[in-house]
């Protein structure tokens, strides 16, 4: 009857008799358990200090069965009995050696986002390790990579989240999907009167209006967010910029803020909803998102991002640099040259027509990869290889 086990990096924490999810990953829950002939198995792993947009349920109202396993505790043959398809993430070490404990006639299929090359990027952006301990890393990063070429090499499907990832592995795996992942559903993205007023406004004049989503971290490139406004006051754009989000990096932004020649330029706007705020805020006050990612993870920033109608100025990781390539939807400069990238945008902020025409390819681009119809994509690959039906869903 295929019943699946979901491995799944999302936090949880016991809260007396019941527990605090995030509230997008039970709604996303909602909707694949909606879709699945049978019951959905969920394993989450204990360890989680907080979860800002968390909500506290009893196991009666979960969309799906819970398993809780401790932080470094191992997956057994025990946890996956009964079960026909795994569904697990090959980004987690810990899911690397599943196969081995598959009985003959249960299937696995893994889901990846990241590739070596950004691991290790990751790595080197780790402001806390010292040379000794990041070669150490390096080296069990090459462990851990032989691990998962050969777990993918079993499994009977994969599913790869951006591009970098699928052109690595794809050809690892007998049956491979490619997905760009993204919350936006059809009710988020910008309306037509939304994206006239915006190319109006843009024809008119006025400050060139960016925004940065995400968290205030190295690998996200957040300590450029300060050299990249400088850069742009020294061209003499006039511009603005709101953050949105928080992180390591939150205090040395702040601080960096009085640093400009104009502070009021850039504003610091913490972390909001998702749906409430940041989308609306995005579809009616940015011109441009500003990437400064210095890896190739596949950031659904991005594609929520575009499909909010704003285009996209990003160093040219190898995410950006396919994503672009196939959407039109903006710039990109070198990795990790913060004035590069302010020389680029200063250069585009003078061409409304160029920015107009990129922030519609976004809009479409987007749109063509929304949140449902990746996932109904997602969810028929599983269906196939466990050889079931997926249910109508009105």
């Amino acid at each position: 009857m295929a019943h699946i086990l979901m491995i799944a990096p999302a936090p949880v924490i016991e809260t007396g008799g019941r527990v605090r999810l995030d509230v997008k990953f039970v709604e996303g829950m909602r909707v694949q358990q909606a879709h699945w002939p049978n019951r959905i198995t969920c394993l989450l792993r204990r360890g989680t200090p907080a979860i800002p947009f968390g909500r506290d349920y009893d196991a009666a109202e979960l969309p799906f069965e819970l398993v809780l396993l401790d932080p470094t505790e191992p997956i057994e043959a025990r946890h996956l009995a009964g079960h026909d398809l795994i569904y697990a993430g090959a980004d987690d070490f810990r899911c690397l050696g599943l196969a081995d404990l598959l009985a003959p006639e249960q299937k696995i299929v893994y889901v990846i986002e990241y590739t070596d090359e950004t691991r290790r990027q990751i790595l080197s952006l780790d402001r806390n390790r010292g040379l000794v301990s990041r070669l150490k890393g390096h080296v069990w990063l090459m462990q851990q990579e032989r691990r998962r070429r050969s777990a993918l090499r079993a499994a009977q499907g994969l599913q790869s989240n951006g591009y970098p990832a699928h052109d690595l592995y794809g050809p690892m795996c007998r049956d491979s999907l490619h997905f760009l992942d993204g919350r936006m559903t059809p009710d988020l993205f910008a309306t037509e009167a939304e994206m006239t007023a915006r190319e109006a406004r843009r024809a008119e004049g006025g400050p060139l209006r960016l925004v940065y989503s995400g968290r205030l971290e190295t690998m996200k490139g957040a300590q450029d967010l300060i050299p990249v406004a400088r850069r742009l006051s020294e061209r003499g754009v006039d511009f603005t910029l709101d953050i949105f989000g928080t992180g390591s990096l939150e205090a040395e932004i702040a601080a960096g803020l009085q640093s400009l020649p104009d502070p009021q330029r850039v504003r610091l706007r913490g972390v909001v909803d998702f749906e409430t705020e940041l989308v609306p805020f995005t579809r009616q006050n940015a011109d441009i998102f500003l990437g400064c990612h210095r890896q190739s993870d596949p950031s659904c920033t991005y594609i929520e991002a575009m499909g909010c109608g704003a285009a996209v100025a990003s160093y040219d990781n190898r995410m950006w640099q396919r994503l672009n390539g196939e959407a039109q939807a903006g710039w990109g400069a070198p990795l990790g040259d913060a004035l590069a990238l302010a020389d680029r945008i200063a250069g585009v902020a003078r061409d409304p027509a160029a920015i107009t025409r990129c922030s519609r390819n976004a809009w479409t681009f987007s749109q063509a990869h929304g949140f449902q119809p990746e996932f109904q994509r997602r969810m028929e690959h599983l269906a196939r290889i466990a050889g079931v039906s997926l249910l109508p869903v009105a």
